[in-house]
């Protein structure tokens, strides 16, 4: 059985081609109404078009769904809030959102230019954040919502060119947390998906044997799950080529050293027993870090 979508109403970002298409597709054939948004650039971001949206909205109207277009920037913090009162006004609500639309400006560190960082920083994080806060109010209002962030191995994990993918990327995951735990109590789930697949935006950095592989239909499953009433909450899933792992933040079990005038010299001689991941634990949230800190504090006193 498929996940049932009927009755959702869903925004997908970047949805143009690509992942996003496949996202807003799929979302679609599951009963979804869906708000294709695409600005229509190319892979750098540079000039826009509606036609890429308004050609997924076109094949989702023949195969029977309902569909709008919208070309909006996410950099645009007023073209997004009219792009969500335009699902709004059609449809009532706003269920899903996916925050999928990205840009690569790739270059190592120390050639890279701070307008291309900042680009893609504005376009990954602050797209993000610009499409979170203006479907907030309406979930928080209707006591639903689900809310996918597009994170990045290379966020994760790091990947030699990409400073400004990598760090607007882990910066989706810190937006993630905090979203959960504020939208809890109103019914809101935030998660994260981390995949990897075939698109514009891969082509020229793998094999295409390697590219082959990696559809961009083997990642939807991930999102569906995380999009579906049933989804969890701060969850980051990795796919890729069929295959699903979750990544985590942990904090390892760690050592007490105290206020002693050769705490650096004691820490520098036991920082193995400090990076042993032998019982780390994912906390709740950041405070968890402080109780536990205190905590071995505290034991030490007793």
């Amino acid at each position: 059985m498929s996940l049932d979508f009927q009755g959702r109403v869903a925004i997908v970002t970047g949805a143009g081609g690509g992942l996003g298409r496949q996202h807003a597709l799929a979302l679609a054939a599951r009963g979804a109404r869906v708000l294709v948004n695409d600005l229509g650039g190319a892979v750098d971001g540079s000039g826009g078009t509606v036609s890429a949206a308004q050609a997924v909205v076109d094949e989702i109207v023949a195969a029977g769904g309902q569909a709008l277009a919208n070309g909006a920037s996410v950099t645009d913090f007023a073209a997004v809030q009219a792009m969500v009162a335009q699902a709004v006004d059609a449809w009532g609500r706003v269920d899903i959102l996916v925050n999928n639309a990205g840009i690569l400006r790739d270059k190592s560190f120390g050639k890279m230019a701070m307008e291309d960082f900042r680009l893609v920083v504005d376009v990954h994080l602050m797209g993000a954040a610009h499409c979170c806060k203006a479907v907030w109010a309406h979930m928080v209002e209707q006591k639903y919502g689900r809310i996918v962030m597009t994170t990045s191995s290379t966020g994760l994990y790091g990947n030699f060119g990409q400073a400004n993918y990598g760090a607007a990327k882990l910066a989706q995951v810190g937006l993630m947390q905090t979203l959960a735990i504020e939208g809890a109590k109103h019914g809101i789930h935030v998660n994260a998906l981390a995949p990897t697949a075939a698109t514009r935006m891969t082509e020229g950095l793998m094999p295409e044997e390697v590219l082959a592989a990696l559809k961009p239909e083997a990642v939807v499953p991930a999102m569906l799950v995380l999009a579906h009433e049933s989804a969890p909450s701060r969850t980051i899933l990795c796919a890729g080529a069929g295959s699903f792992e979750a990544a985590h933040i942990t904090l390892t079990q760690g050592i007490h050293i105290g206020l002693a005038a050769d705490a650096d010299e004691q820490l520098a001689a036991r920082l193995a027993e400090v990076t042993d991941r032998a019982n780390e634990q994912v906390p709740g949230s950041g405070a968890a870090q402080g109780t536990a800190e205190v905590g071995k504090a505290m034991a030490v006193r007793g």
